[in-house]
């Protein structure tokens, strides 16, 4: 599937980048993301006048690591579909399930299928009480002349942070 459902566990629910990030140094992050979509979505190939930075994350649950992997420019469609719960709490459900068949070239069957399976990992994931955070991801946004790992005007940051 070119287009997948991306529950985050609860305790980390409403956490992003722009929370942890200055403004300046969040907009070098989703600049950069922007930049390598070209003026298209990232997921449909869709061309965007307006694209959302989205952040991909992965989960190490035996570790209790939640660990960026990328920062991806999305069109509106493709980001309501990835934040599904969020999306189905806004009462669109019915428009995102509609764009995951077409972009996915499937029936509402396989989107309800997928739906479960997000699910089953979103409850599996919600076991576990506090991630730590992975943001080795940054770095490339934060190496100085001398190689050293330190964001514009601050300390030197760790891979792992706890939220």
């Amino acid at each position: 599937m070119k287009l997948e459902f991306e529950l985050v566990p609860d305790s980390v629910w409403g956490s992003n980048l722009r929370s942890i990030l200055s403004k300046a140094q969040w907009d070098v992050v989703r600049k950069e993301a922007y930049a390598r979509a070209n003026g298209r979505c990232m997921i449909c190939g869709r061309p965007a006048k307006r694209l959302e930075a989205h952040e991909k994350w992965s989960y190490d649950e035996k570790n209790a690591v939640q660990k960026l992997e990328d920062v991806v420019a999305l069109c509106h469609a493709c980001h309501e579909t990835v934040h599904i719960g969020r999306t189905q709490l806004m009462g669109r459900e019915a428009e995102a399930a509609a764009h995951f068949c077409k972009v996915n070239g499937c029936n509402y069957a396989a989107y309800r299928k997928a739906l479960g399976k997000a699910t089953e990992d979103h409850l599996r994931r919600n076991r576990i009480a506090e991630w730590k955070l992975d943001l080795s991801y940054l770095k490339k946004f934060c190496e100085d002349d001398e190689g050293k790992d330190s964001a514009p005007g601050e300390a030197p940051h760790s891979d792992e942070e706890k939220r």
